[in-house]
């Protein structure tokens, strides 16, 4: 048998507080044993796993990896919205008028993510 994902791990300077924004943006949760100043935190959300590992090194470059989110239940400019009310930034707009595209954001530690339009636009 080939290997499995078992989670996507995300260097960090705060895992507890960036595992915390995520499970908000993601409706996931922390896991049990997880709390403010570990070294880590993992998230569980619907079809993801994220590990957040606090390192000393600072984010200074473009992630060469990056989460591409598709909301589900409300349109993508809702969700922009609400990610953005969670602590996110725009960092780049790429909707179009027709209502393709998607929104480059980044979280609280400048980790870039982009929200693609969904079912419901």
């Amino acid at each position: 048998m080939a290997s499995s994902v078992r989670h996507t791990t995300i260097d960090c300077s705060d895992a507890y507080r960036l595992g915390t924004f995520w499970a908000a943006v993601l409706d996931g949760s922390l896991a049990e044993d997880d709390f403010p100043g570990d070294p880590e935190a993992l998230v569980h959300a619907d079809g993801a796993a994220l590990l957040f590992v606090t390192v000393p090194d600072a984010k200074t470059v473009k992630n060469r990896v990056h989460l591409d989110l598709q909301p589900q239940d409300r349109p993508r400019d809702a969700e922009v919205a609400r990610i953005a009310d969670l602590g996110a930034t725009v960092v780049a707009d790429h909707r179009r008028p027709d209502g393709t595209g998607w929104v480059t954001m980044a979280d609280p530690e400048g980790n870039e993510f982009c929200v693609e339009r969904g079912p419901l636009g």
